[in-house]
């Protein structure tokens, strides 16, 4: 049996205090099923947290100033001894507490839980990329049971993330078999079994994570995590400039003629030449050649944006990117609410 099981059992038959120390920095829920996280909270990690209870792979921690305190959070988040490049460790460090035999025993789990995906690092920026925009109400007409496309009662009368912009579903480094880069095995698994919950949590700052909440009305079913094993490992840059780079790239498009084109067309018919031709008019002639669109059930669901080169201008982008053909031609822009 492992170390760490008997002292937790141990721990547990003396009925004593057990402190655990944060790996990486995970969400903290409400519940076992991840579905509520009240404030948004995520490990702290200077902090130690005291442990609760275990069960399904999972702690019941203390969290001092929460609402509710007692909080659920992956078992593979926490460790019993503070591991090497956390916080916790240098400061523990600094005041010479780890000893050597901790240093060695934990280096082997550290470099897994804590970097696993750092060979993008030694790679060039992809330049050859497709960035997929969905227009979200399509997406949920045909996804209702997607936890972003439930409204709350104040939705039901005012608008939610998404009803009037593209949200971003991903950037994808080409060609599209370019996928899983430097993943170790075990993320691979989870994130084709949509797991994605399970998935490291992403260091991202502040601004860049509020802004991807908006952007990206999948993050509350963990897209964030998927896109950026399967796709930002890939990428060559770390996620958060990956994801900088998306948002900005997704903003520019919200912000132009082809924005206020979708939002104030909804409900109506519109083709592929007419959305080239806006493409052309605000990013500079031939960039709507690198446009196709995607439909079902004759909604347009998503635009595909061939891009090229490295950066976040769009039309210096689209200028290098690969011409793109388009098996949709025409769609309904969908309006926001369902059977619309």
């Amino acid at each position: 049996m492992r170390l760490w099981l008997l002292m937790l059992i141990f721990t547990m038959m003396a009925g004593a205090d057990m402190h655990l120390y944060p790996k990486r920095s995970c969400g903290l829920y409400n519940n076992l099923r991840h579905s509520q996280d009240s404030g948004n909270l995520t490990l702290d990690m200077h902090h130690t947290y005291e442990m609760l209870k275990h069960h399904k792979g999972q702690y019941l921690v203390k969290v001092p100033d929460a609402t509710p305190s007692q909080r659920w959070v992956d078992d593979d988040c926490l460790t019993l001894r503070p591991l090497r490049g956390t916080p916790l460790y240098e400061e523990m460090r600094s005041s010479k507490n780890v000893s050597h035999t901790t240093v060695k025993k934990e280096k082997q789990e550290t470099l897994q839980d804590t970097r696993p995906l750092h060979s993008h690092r030694d790679r060039a920026v992809s330049r050859d990329n497709l960035l997929a925009l969905s227009w979200h109400n399509a997406f949920c007409e045909t996804h209702r049971y997607k936890k972003e496309c439930k409204r709350t009662l104040l939705q039901l009368v005012k608008s939610a993330p998404g009803d009037d912009r593209f949200v971003l579903h991903g950037l994808w480094p080409q060609p599209r078999n370019r996928v899983y880069c430097g993943v170790p095995k075990q993320q691979i698994w989870l994130d084709r079994q949509k797991r994605w919950r399970q998935l490291p949590a992403l260091m991202l700052s502040g601004e860049t994570r509020q802004k991807l909440q908006r952007l990206m009305p999948g993050y509350s079913s963990y897209l964030h995590r998927h896109e950026w094993v399967k796709h930002g490992s890939c990428y060559g840059r770390d996620a958060e400039a990956y994801f900088a780079t998306a948002i900005a790239l997704t903003e520019a498009v919200n912000d132009s003629e082809i924005g206020a084109f979708f939002r104030q067309n909804r409900g109506k018919r519109v083709d592929l030449k007419r959305i080239r031709m806006l493409f052309d008019k605000t990013f500079g002639r031939g960039s709507g050649y690198k446009v196709s669109m995607q439909c079902k059930q004759g909604m347009i669901t998503e635009l595909w944006l061939h891009i090229g080169g490295e950066g976040e201008d769009l039309a210096s982008l689209l200028k290098q990117g690969k011409a793109a053909r388009s098996r949709c031609q025409s769609g309904r822009i969908d309006k926001a609410g369902f059977g619309r």
